[in-house]
């Protein structure tokens, strides 16, 4: 199977916690290509305080990893980020200083792994009206999901669809993360999956997580969860 779409992976070199250098991050987009993706869409950390970048330093960036790319031999390439979501990246998001997918009709947001903030649905569904649809990153490693999935039900009400880190389902992140993906996985909760790359090896364990991927789901779904779902967010229109 070919023709993926990754929607968060941190290929861009020297801006967060992903690619070093520009050969790491080559070498991460030729691994993730060998692991059936066409498409790759670099989604580098817009945190304060962790990582102070903002929309220019972001695209200052991608546009210096750009000039490295050899014509042959690679996926096609996007840029977007990971918004962490508190009031400071909220007001970015709503003011146009965010980085959404392109096509500016989507949006990755990772929220803080042991608590929802507050009024979380309220916001997301202020984004939706604001013309971006939010994508919640790796909701499986989030420890309100590992006690009662119910908990993601009303973000999806709120306009917002789940992204699977495929690697969850290998136990890279421990046993919960992986039991609470299989659980989502289940009641087909997830709109796409992703790699979440952040080393050329993250690659070789995502190849292993879409073969695991297609055990549990079959060919279609995964095919839906790779490439569709992923397609169907970059236009806005997931169901």
């Amino acid at each position: 199977m070919a023709g993926f779409i990754d929607l968060h992976c941190h290929w861009v070199a020297a801006i967060d916690d992903g690619a070093r250098t520009f050969e790491q991050g080559l070498e991460m987009l030729r691994r993730l290509q060998n692991a059936g993706f066409s498409k790759v869409v670099a989604t580098p950390h817009m945190r304060p305080g962790m990582f102070d970048n903002d929309k220019p330093a972001l695209e200052r960036a991608y546009a210096a990893m750009i000039e490295t790319l050899p014509k042959e031999g690679m996926p096609e390439v996007g840029l977007a980020s990971e918004h962490w979501f508190d009031d400071v990246v909220f007001k970015r998001l709503t003011s146009g200083a965010g980085l959404p997918y392109p096509g500016g009709k989507a949006v990755l947001v990772e929220l803080n792994p042991q608590q929802y903030p507050i009024a979380l649905p309220a916001r997301l569904l202020d984004l939706r009206r604001g013309g971006l649809a939010p994508v919640i990153a790796h909701p499986e490693r989030y420890q309100p999901t590992w006690k009662d999935t119910e908990t993601l039900q009303p973000l999806i009400d709120a306009g917002a669809c789940l992204l699977l880190d495929v690697c969850a389902l290998t136990g890279k992140y421990g046993d919960r993360p992986k039991r609470a993906a299989e659980k989502l996985l289940e009641e087909d909760a997830y709109e796409a999956a992703c790699s979440d790359a952040h080393r050329a090896e993250d690659a070789d364990e995502t190849a292993k997580a879409i073969v695991r991927l297609r055990k549990l789901v079959g060919d279609d779904e995964t095919d839906r969860l790779m490439r569709r779902g992923p397609e169907a967010i970059l236009k806005g229109q997931w169901s």
